[in-house]
């Protein structure tokens, strides 16, 4: 047991820098739409609103996207981070970069993105999902190199 302890600690400090940066990514991410992805995801519980299922289920896809690839980064990061504070300093590089591929997506893309993920447009959400995941995997692999 005495062998382990040092792997045990470094396992609990890697994670206790990972989740926190999740959660940051996560808060950050909610907080750059004019929409409230978790009340919409909420909102999909009302099945009579085809509609409101139809929003839910767009920005649930977005924000399931922005989450899978940060963790993606935060994943490479901690693979390859020498020390705690590399770790953060490559996974809060990973939110910002997160953010700006969304804010470039919704200047380039010809869909308005945060128009119409709360109107209901699935596909719109899945797009954007995917751009996300790609773009966390990129970025992995980045953090590799």
């Amino acid at each position: 047991m005495s062998v382990q302890l040092p792997n045990i600690i470094n396992f609990l400090m890697y994670l206790s820098t990972a989740i926190p940066l999740m959660i940051l990514g996560i808060y950050v991410f909610t907080h750059t739409t004019p929409y409230d992805d978790f009340a919409l995801i909420r909102s999909g519980g009302e099945v009579e609103s085809v509609g409101r299922v139809d929003a839910a289920i767009a920005a649930a896809l977005d924000i399931c996207g922005k989450v899978l690839g940060l963790t993606m980064v935060i994943a490479s990061a901690i693979w390859h981070a020498v020390n705690i504070s590399d770790l953060f300093l490559w996974g809060v590089i990973g939110i910002v970069v997160e953010v700006l591929v969304f804010c470039l997506l919704r200047c380039i893309v010809p869909l308005k993105v945060i128009e119409e993920i709360p109107k209901g447009n699935i596909s719109v959400g899945l797009f954007s999902a995917t751009i996300s995941v790609a773009s966390g995997l990129l970025l992995a692999a980045l953090l590799s190199y």
